[in-house]
């Protein structure tokens, strides 16, 4: 059941619901009464992306279609853009990227709502070779009533790293979800997250890491702030194979609510079958802190900027795990601009 499969049948049976366990928060059954006309083509002129500068070349879609692919060789850094450019339309895409052994890639990827009110239903299939080294920064800036779904699939070979940061804004319903399939053998993976969001925009970031091997190393840490109604999920499920002895994996969330209509929904797993396995996994939710807010305030600073400056400290040891300097640069003014601070 999925969002491309509904939006291509027209079968609203299709799309998954609270009653599957692993979509309970994200109900799009419950959400969508009618599947929207096609995204029909767009050839216009879109804006420039989040990462504009950074990269060697660029991968674009729009509306679900590919307009230009990155050249062969165009480097290290490419940028993948999904823009959605057309109100009330609906539209899919899928793409593949194979990263060769002992190369490196920095993939620039962002999801750009240029409408309102689509829907957005994207697959990721990425291959990383032996040896070869990826890092991926995934910005979503949706419009607050698209409905948007990225899923990617991440398959590692023996000695692969792969460095992951999701940031989020939200939308009306988003879910971004992450599936590794580590083989052990000295893999390296990273997957972070930052959601911030307010108003009613709902994010979900889910990840599913399998060990299937032994010695591979998992580092995950999400934080996420949401303001006024907004709703946060988080679902972190990291499986050990049996037979995948010595993995090393690790898993934090933790996140901020500032309003009493706000809510967090969080499900950290670890589902362990190996032995000699070192795992664990954290999961606080909270408020700011009151005697950081009254030092603050007491240097003189305004309780509103006090606010945000510590909740921007709180995202922003996430943001410094971000390895590409212009990358995280971005990532930086992006969280300052979500919190209403100038950068």
């Amino acid at each position: 059941m999925t969002l491309a499969t509904a939006l291509k049948t027209g079968d609203l049976t299709q799309l998954p619901s609270r009653r599957d366990e692993d979509w309970r928060w994200t109900d799009l059954r419950g959400l969508i009464r009618q599947v929207p006309p096609a995204s029909p083509a767009f050839d216009d002129d879109v804006a420039a992306g989040p990462f504009d500068g950074l990269a060697a070349d660029e991968i674009l879609f729009v509306n679900g279609r590919q307009r230009h692919a990155a050249a062969s060789g165009a480097g290290e850094v490419v940028a993948l853009r999904f823009v959605s450019a057309t109100e009330g339309t609906a539209h899919a895409a899928a793409y593949a990227i194979v990263v060769e052994p002992d190369t490196t890639l920095v993939l620039l990827e962002s999801h750009e709502g240029q409408a309102g009110g689509y829907f957005s239903d994207v697959t990721l299939d990425i291959a990383v070779g032996e040896g070869a080294r990826v890092e991926r920064i995934v910005l979503v800036d949706d419009d607050a009533e698209a409905i948007d779904v990225v899923t990617a699939e991440v398959d590692l070979a023996p000695g692969a790293t792969f460095n992951q940061t999701v940031l989020t804004a939200g939308a009306r319903r988003q879910r971004i979800e992450t599936r590794v399939n580590h083989p052990g053998a000295h893999a390296n993976v990273r997957l972070d997250g930052v959601y911030a969001l307010a108003a009613q925009r709902h994010a979900d970031q889910t990840t599913i890491v399998t060990h299937g091997g032994v010695d591979g190393v998992t580092s995950q840490l999400t934080k996420g702030v949401v303001d006024d109604q907004a709703r946060g999920v988080f679902q972190g499920r990291i499986v050990v194979q049996p037979g995948a002895d010595q993995t090393d994996a690790r898993m934090g969330h933790h996140a901020l609510i500032l309003s009493d209509k706000a809510e967090v929904d969080a499900k950290p797993e670890l589902l362990i079958f190996a032995d000699d396995v070192a795992c664990a996994h954290g999961n606080t939710i909270g408020a700011l802190d009151d005697e950081q807010i009254f030092y603050a305030r007491q240097r003189g600073i305004p309780e509103a900027e006090a606010r945000a400056m510590l909740t921007q400290a709180f995202l922003g040891e996430v943001v410094e795990r971000i390895e590409h300097e212009g990358a995280r640069a971005v990532a930086t003014a992006w969280v300052a601009a979500r919190l209403g601070r100038a950068e």
